[in-house]
């Protein structure tokens, strides 16, 4: 999908995206089905979910584990994030992910869930830069030039004036080693994900690097916040993450907005119906039908929040066990083509308990 828009292309390395909202890599959620999806909506480019460059290296090619480093030729460019401890341990992760077919690698100093941070990965390493540094240079050095390298943080593992300048002591050495972009949610690690993000720190941090590509992230829910953050903090583009699982329409919305045009009307029944089946197929094509059942019970929980009746419908979908309860639930709640409902708050209360972004 490539339509003009006010907001300019948004340029990652060799990588130039027609639009400046893209799909954040999702721990347990980005798949391929939901990259796809999410593609075909009108992401501009999604992450797969964050990987650990140990369990990369010790993968064997076998079937139950195929899933992981699943690509298809429709969902490029499609970037793989990767976490870990270790800088040479960290970079041969990054060559997996390259030989994998991945167009972007993107390496993870954000996640704020404890045990990640207990094994010294993730948000971690914003309290040690020499050994973050280390991980961005290794991994920059192993990746083909042609490959873009990127890089997620949050804005400090908390808000005392050392983080702070760890921070931007990464974030510049980051861009001179050679990273293309970088991805900054406006929470620090400590927060996790209570309390707003600080959209000011982002602003920040754009007018700190000047010409270089900031992709904001944080409390975008909704089409408008993806165009507020990027009207209000200047950055090259936005991350979407919480807020496009179970509502891939989120995409095809704020282009619409980015036009100049009224809000389109949210997803109709039917129209839920169809993309719920979609993604039902392609997981089944992807996991086997007994296990796709199984995984794609938390994406119904969440398509769930577009439905008029969603706390039924999540209720319905939070306990099917089969192929055939998902049918049930569909032909029960879906038959009727009803006008469906903007997730707005609702959407932003009912996902604080989902799984992190990467």
């Amino acid at each position: 999908m490539s339509v003009a828009t006010p907001f300019p292309p948004l340029i990652v390395g060799s990588v130039k995206l027609d639009f400046p909202v893209v799909q954040a890599a999702l721990s347990g959620y980005s798949d391929w089905p939901m990259r796809v999806i999410a593609r075909r909506f009108g992401a501009s480019y999604t992450l797969c979910e964050v990987m650990l460059d140990k369990f990369l290296i010790d993968l064997k090619d076998r079937k139950r584990t195929s899933h992981f480093l699943h690509i298809s030729d429709d969902e490029h460019p499609v970037g793989g994030q990767l976490m870990g401890a270790e800088p040479e341990q960290f970079a041969l992760g990054a060559k997996k992910l390259v030989e994998a077919g991945f167009d972007v690698i993107d390496i993870n100093f954000g996640c704020p869930v404890k045990k990640v941070l207990g094994r010294c990965r993730g948000g971690y390493h914003l309290s040690q830069p020499q050994i973050a540094l280390d991980i961005v240079r290794k991994t920059r050095d192993i990746v083909p030039s042609a490959i873009p390298v990127t890089l997620k943080m949050r804005r400090g593992i908390d808000d005392s004036s050392e983080s702070r300048d760890n921070f931007f002591a990464i974030l510049d050495s980051a861009f001179d080693i050679g990273v293309s972009a970088v991805t900054v949610h406006g929470r620090t690690v400590k927060q996790g994900y209570i309390g707003p993000s600080n959209w000011e720190f982002l602003a920040e941090v754009k007018r700190h690097v000047g010409p270089k590509t900031i992709i904001g992230s944080g409390d975008l829910f909704t089409p408008h916040d993806c165009l507020n953050m990027m009207k209000q903090t200047k950055v090259n583009g936005v991350s979407v993450a919480r807020g496009c699982i179970g509502n891939p329409w989120i995409f095809q919305q704020v282009r619409a907005l980015a036009l100049g045009e009224p809000l389109p009307n949210p997803p109709s029944l039917h129209e839920q119906r169809d993309v719920i089946l979609e993604h039902l197929l392609l997981a089944e094509q992807l996991y086997g039908s007994k296990q796709a059942s199984i995984v794609m019970r938390k994406f119904g929980i969440k398509y769930s929040i577009l439905h008029p009746q969603f706390e039924l419908v999540r209720a319905g979908f939070a306990s099917s066990k089969s192929l055939q309860d998902w049918k049930a639930i569909l032909h029960e709640f879906y038959a009727q083509d009803l006008p469906g409902v903007h997730p707005n708050g609702r959407m932003h209360s009912a996902q604080k308990s989902c799984a992190f972004e990467g």
